[in-house]
């Protein structure tokens, strides 16, 4: 199959790109994410007919964010845009007249970095998206693993503390309460708040006061050596290794990819997440440790991914 187009649905905005047999993107498109539900699916289709123009398109892939079929054609459940059992794929392809897949966002990312990126040369993969929240993607033998019912590699919602905080999922103690970009600056904030002599470049970044810590002041901060900005990456970091470690002894891949947002600050994050996932790795030192990458593919992920889904049929 020759080319194919790739759609990442984003909070503010919703991607759409011809992708080739090599992971390139020949041309891409965006337009702004309506409030709708049935506002995004016309939005979708707007931006494939905008970029398919002179390119004789094969398929197309849709990541979006939520649970989606065993059949890769029906959101379950999405919360950001309100989908409920959505036939996504019959109403796109209404639309486009070209075949249709959809997929989970974080498994499009995972497939993207697994076939052209990072995930290269290995076979067994785990790929982490740290960004606002946790997600995560499976690949086991060469194959996306998804599940009897779609929905795998929910990790961000694994419970890692009982009767812990409260997640928007409506569980307690998930994961990615601990380990997320939303997780760093509860970080930040309490540790400002209780020592604010040591969060003077950070608060100075800011309004002046801990409410005021957003994400990148944190990033800045850390980069210019700030104790509290340092010690809440390092934080996120001790949770996100442990959370590995527990995923080694589930499917002991040979890589995991760390993506997402707060992945972008490279060692910062990358070493101490090593650290903790070398320190809480059960049989640590009578075993092969899986390598800890980076994401390569960045922001481009989910949509190379969706693409090369749509070709793989």
């Amino acid at each position: 199959m020759g080319l194919t187009i790739g759609v990442d649905i984003g909070g503010t905005k919703i991607a759409a790109g011809v992708v080739d047999e090599e992971g390139a993107i020949l041309e891409t498109s965006t337009v702004p994410t309506p409030s709708t539900a049935e506002g995004v699916i016309d939005a979708i289709a707007e931006a494939v007919r905008t970029v398919s123009t002179g390119h004789e398109i094969e398929a197309v892939g849709i990541g979006a964010a939520g649970y989606v079929d065993d059949k890769r054609a029906t959101v379950l459940f999405a919360p950001n845009i309100k989908w409920r059992s959505e036939p996504l794929k019959d109403k796109v392809e209404q639309r486009v007249g070209l075949p249709v897949v959809v997929e989970n966002d974080a498994n499009a990312a995972a497939w993207g970095e697994y076939r052209f990126g990072a995930g290269q040369g290995h076979d067994d993969v785990v790929c982490i998206t740290l960004g606002t929240g946790l997600g995560g993607g499976i690949i086991i033998g060469g194959k996306l693993h998804r599940g009897r019912f779609g929905v795998a590699a929910e990790f961000g919602h694994v419970r890692v503390v009982p009767d812990g905080l409260l997640c928007g999922c409506g569980s307690q103690g998930c994961w990615e309460q601990y380990a997320s970009g939303r997780a760093l600056v509860r970080y930040a904030r309490q540790r400002a708040n209780a020592t604010p002599e040591n969060a003077k470049i950070l608060l100075a970044l800011g309004d002046g006061t801990p409410e005021g810590i957003e994400g990148r002041h944190i990033s800045q901060a850390a980069r210019q050596g700030c104790p509290v900005a340092v010690d809440s990456f390092r934080e996120l970091a001790r949770w996100a290794g442990a959370g590995l470690a527990d995923l080694a002894s589930l499917f002991d891949p040979s890589a995991f990819i760390v993506g997402g947002g707060v992945s972008d600050e490279g060692d910062l994050v990358l070493e101490p997440i090593r650290k903790s996932f070398r320190r809480w790795l059960v049989g640590s030192q009578w075993r092969p440790h899986a390598q800890v990458l980076a994401a390569q593919l960045g922001g481009r992920a989910g949509l190379v991914g969706a693409a090369d889904l749509a070709r793989q049929g």
